[in-house]
């Protein structure tokens, strides 16, 4: 991916005109100075190099190229530092919604292969109807955040030193004061409206997703689906806005407050605890599960709230600072781009469930273990989407350069690795969620999708978040629809000639055809 569009060329007009504007205060044309600067340069180089002397410019402009080169080094550690530590967090932040839906996972597979893949089409569907409008809010508001934060800095002298680094979790009032940052209150209100609209969308239109998704009124996976997602759906304004929270957070480079509200506060944990109690002692079977996956989800919702409280005034000064122009305008890319993406893993449950209930249920192991191995590496993504729209708002274009060769790096050995682990584990890993034979010999075959995978999925995620991070939100959109449409055609033709292997290769090329349109760019 190149950073050089239109950045750059922005870049190299700024500078030219600051050395014109140098050149015509003095009085002196340029070409003649930089001619004649040239001449007697070289001839002092030339003289001094053969008589042996080292003059005194030249070593002073060796001592101070010396010393830049040390302080651009320097400046460069720093950013890989502050990578790697906002990465880790982000990293826990990224799992914990994967691993509880593998939580969730794991309970009700043991209740049955026709439950498990009756909450399988339940659960894709819900995915499908909160990320359409949920990933563009979370992608476009960390920017707008970043950007924001960056311009507010420069303008308010108030503002404590701190403010300039990354929070990342620490006390508000030991880094700086409450802002009043109109980005996080339109992010906030966007949520809320969106969560009640997919709220009630969900509700009212269970039956007829469900029907979409090739689950007849006739199928035994029907009634619980029905259940399941209807219960599911009274938990989507909190979706919404928990994730429009995340991507305000990020843009305050803080990763550790979500996950100190996902994970170590009582938010998921609250989950852990009532998923079994509700499914298995009370024998409310999926519903339960739906329930207590709800109430988590209010939980952790209601904790971020309070705790962004603490650092931004929530409420707008007035309605005219509202940003619904920004958000609306590149927020719709993004939901272009997302609608193409969760279409074309939507064909692929659809597909997976003509299979029948048994591939299904093998179809849903799989989709979860790729998903929260795979949505590991997308904290880097995260955390370079916030530090590069941050640095293009300040115009520090070197420092965006060495934040995107490095995460890319870095993505390429995680993505690896991920697969090395997956393959030498996955087998055993799926007794896990099933004891059902003959759902453990169809997963034996997805063995190689679910591993060899990560590498192109862990590139992927991180051209995304590249790509948003400069803000080039139209490319993510177009490139995403034409691999989208790529895909679904090989998943329309494969599937019923291969069965369910069809279906993971067209996902597997899925994102092959996603890393190659970000290498691209």
């Amino acid at each position: 991916m190149s950073l050089s569009s239109p950045f750059v060329r922005q870049r190299k007009r700024f500078s030219s005109t600051v050395r014109n504007q140098l050149s015509s205060d003095c009085g002196v044309p340029t070409s003649d100075v930089d001619e004649s600067s040239a001449v007697e340069e070289a001839h002092a180089e030339r003289v001094n190099g053969l008589l042996g002397i080292v003059s005194p410019d030249t070593s002073d402009n060796t001592k101070k190229e010396f010393t830049v080169n040390s302080s651009s080094h320097s400046e460069f550690q720093d950013v890989k530092r502050e990578l790697i530590w906002l990465s880790l967090p982000a990293l826990a932040g990224q799992a914990i919604d994967p691993m509880a839906q593998l939580m969730e996972t794991a309970f009700i597979g043991r209740l049955g292969a026709v439950e498990l893949a009756s909450a399988g089409v339940s659960m894709s569907i819900f995915n499908i109807i909160s990320k359409l409008f949920n990933v563009p809010l979370l992608g476009v508001a960390t920017s707008f955040v970043a950007e924001d934060i960056s311009n507010s800095a420069s303008r308010v002298s108030t503002v404590e030193e701190g403010q300039q680094g990354s929070a990342n979790g620490k006390p508000f009032d030991v880094v700086d004061k409450r802002q009043q940052l109109s980005s996080v209150s339109t992010a906030l209100l966007l949520a809320i409206g969106i969560g009640i609209f997919e709220a009630l969308a969900l509700w009212l239109g269970s039956g007829l997703f469900l029907s979409l998704m090739s689950v007849s009124s006739a199928s035994p996976m029907r009634a619980p689906a029905q259940r399941f997602l209807s219960l599911r759906a009274l938990g989507a304004p909190a979706v919404v806005v928990s994730l429009a929270l995340q991507g305000v957070f990020r843009g305050f480079k803080d990763t550790k407050t979500p996950v100190l509200c996902l994970g170590k506060c009582i938010g998921n944990l609250s989950a852990a605890f009532l998923l079994p109690i509700l499914i298995y002692y009370f024998r409310l079977g999926v519903t339960g599960a739906a329930i207590s996956t709800v109430v988590s989800q209010y939980i952790v919702t209601f904790l971020m709230i309070w705790y962004l409280s603490k650092r931004a005034i929530l409420l707008p000064p007035s309605l005219e600072a509202l940003q619904f122009g920004g958000y609306v305008k590149s927020g719709g890319f993004l939901v272009g781009r997302t609608m193409a993406s969760l279409l074309t893993m939507t064909l692929g449950t659809s597909m997976a469930a003509r299979q029948g209930p048994l591939a299904m249920a093998a179809h849903q192991i799989c989709l979860q273990v790729w998903l929260a191995v795979s949505m590991l590496t997308d904290s880097l993504a995260a955390s370079c989407q916030a530090l590069v729209a941050s640095s293009i708002s300040k115009r520090d274009y070197k420092a965006a350069r060495e934040i995107t060769h490095f995460v890319l790096k870095t993505g390429l050995v995680a993505g690896v690795s991920l697969a090395v682990v997956l393959g030498l584990s996955f087998t055993s890993l799926s007794t896990f969620f099933t004891k059902d034979i003959e759902v453990l010999g169809i997963l034996r075959t997805g063995v190689l999708f679910v591993s060899a995978s990560q590498p192109l999925t862990a590139l992927a995620f991180i051209y995304d978040g590249l790509h948003y991070g400069v803000s080039d939100f139209p490319y993510a959109a177009c490139s995403m629809m034409l691999v989208g449409a790529i895909s679904s055609a090989f998943l329309l033709y494969a599937s019923p000639v291969f069965g369910l292997p069809g279906v993971w290769t067209g996902l597997t090329l899925f994102m092959a055809l996603r890393a190659m349109a970000g290498y691209i760019r």
